[in-house]
Order: C-alpha cells, then sequence, then structure tokens
C-alpha cells in the first residue's frame, strides 16, 4: 500500500512540475521546425483553410469551382493570414505546390508566398476519387528530387496530409515535416496562424 501511494505522489510531482517545461520545450521544438523549413531541411504542409460542408457534391468536376465546396469569407481570411505568419518567422517566398481543387488553389494563392503549382498527387482521394497510396508515393518522389532552394510549401486536403505524415489536422493548419520524405517521416511542428 506504501508503495502504491508514493508512486501516486511522484506520478502528481512530475505531473504538476512538467507543465512548464513542457511549453518551453514545445516552443524550442517550433523554433527548429521554423528553422529547418527556411533551410531546406523540411517542408510545410497545409490543409485548404475553411470551407463548409463534408465531401464534395456528386456533380464534382475539377475544372468547375462551382460544382466543389469552396473557402467562404472566413477561409479566405484564413488563407490570408499565412503571409503574416510566415514573414514574421522569415519565410516570404517559397515554392507552393497544391491540390487542383478550387478550395487549395484558392488557399495556396491567398498565401502569398508565390507563384502555385498544381500537383495532382495531393488532389484529394477521400471518396474514392484517387488513389491514396499511388498519390502519397508520388508527392514522396516529386518533393524528395526537388533541387535546393526556397521553402517548400504544399496545400492539400485532410486525407492525403494523414497519408503522407500520420496526422489530421485542422482546416488552416500546416504541418511541418523533416526531409527527405520517407513513409516514415519525422514531424516537427504543428503550426497555424490562428494558433
Amino acid at each position: 500500500m506504501k508503495r502504491i501511494i508514493r508512486c501516486l505522489l511522484i506520478t502528481a510531482v512530475l505531473t504538476l512540475t512538467s507543465g512548464p517545461t513542457a511549453a518551453t520545450n514545445a516552443t524550442l521544438d517550433e523554433n527548429v521546425a521554423w528553422q529547418a523549413l527556411k533551410e531546406g531541411k523540411a517542408l510545410l504542409v497545409v490543409r485548404h483553410a475553411l470551407a463548409p460542408g463534408f465531401g464534395d457534391p456528386e456533380s464534382f468536376q475539377l475544372e468547375d469551382c462551382s460544382t466543389q465546396r469552396n473557402l467562404n469569407a472566413e477561409g479566405r481570411s484564413q488563407a490570408r493570414a499565412w503571409q503574416p505568419f510566415l514573414a514574421a518567422r522569415g519565410i516570404n517566398e517559397a515554392r507552393v505546390f497544391s491540390s487542383q481543387w478550387c478550395r487549395c488553389m484558392d488557399t495556396a494563392n491567398g498565401m502569398g508566398m508565390g507563384p502555385v503549382t498544381e500537383w495532382p498527387s495531393l488532389n484529394s482521394f477521400f471518396q474514392g476519387r484517387g488513389d491514396r497510396s499511388l498519390q502519397t508515393r508520388q508527392t514522396i518522389e516529386q518533393v524528395n528530387a526537388m533541387a535546393p532552394g526556397k521553402p517548400i510549401i504544399m496545400v492539400s486536403h485532410q486525407v492525403n496530409i494523414t497519408a503522407l505524415a500520420t496526422v489530421s489536422p485542422s482546416s488552416n493548419e500546416g504541418v511541418i515535416i523533416s526531409l527527405p520524405l520517407s513513409e516514415n517521416p519525422r514531424v516537427l511542428a504543428r503550426v497555424s496562424p490562428s494558433k
């Protein structure tokens, strides 16, 4: 019995004293992640900004935004919030790649980080619209084949990011992932201008 009480007391003390240290470590880890992104040792993949609803209508057509779920006013504002957020961390330009879905392209363009290149491998495969394994593998290969240069930012969908980074981001949340990419990626930080 004494042993159980002693274990409970030790656990309570560790829990009470770990709060500030955990917060400090999180800040340090995030700083390391931003530095890695700036140095080309990591990339940022962002889930598109707020586009109310679920999935896409049955009448979905890639070339017709009126058939898709799109950003609302709040989503457009969220996308624009990335520019000052990134600039405050020393990133003013990037190589930007996006899913061809309108809500992703609008997010990527709204970020104001430079020209946006469409990457079909970043397209959603939710509701059977694509091939999870093939698209994830293509994204990994495309990123790893890139020459050094400006930071890399990708805008995609929750399912794609979950397949790539094993996390489920909220709308307009980004994940900084260590390079080179692999099937077992190292997530350095989860970031968002709204946090």
